[in-house]
């Protein structure tokens, strides 16, 4: 069973793995969402699982609507879809992180 420190760090450095996907093409953010699965049972009842379902969640919600974004790139309101989607995820991880470092559940 992994510490309450042991869970804190692992959240952290999921949301600094999603954070630069920004930078790395989205390879980190494949990396997070496993971490995400292999480590969900390690967090399951604490404050931490919260977390990981709201990661997950953005991981999921940002990818479905980058694809289709990207295919609507074709009749040019695709760009302003991927631009929504690029800040709807910075969101995320800046409101999660905050949370995070707060001690805070993301739903209360």
């Amino acid at each position: 069973m992994a510490t309450e420190e042991q869970n804190k760090s692992v959240t952290q450095i999921i949301y600094g793995l999603y954070a630069a996907g920004y930078f790395t093409g989205g390879l980190t953010s494949i990396a997070a969402i496993i971490m995400n699965y292999v480590k969900l049972q390690d967090v399951a009842g604490t404050m931490y699982e919260s977390h990981f379902r709201w990661q997950m969640r953005t991981f999921w919600f940002s990818f479905l609507w980058s694809v289709i974004s990207g295919i609507l790139c074709m009749i040019v309101v695709g760009i302003f879809g991927l631009i929504a989607v690029g800040i709807w995820v910075i969101y995320r991880i800046v409101v999660g992180w905050l949370k995070l470092s707060e001690g805070k559940p993301m739903y209360a």
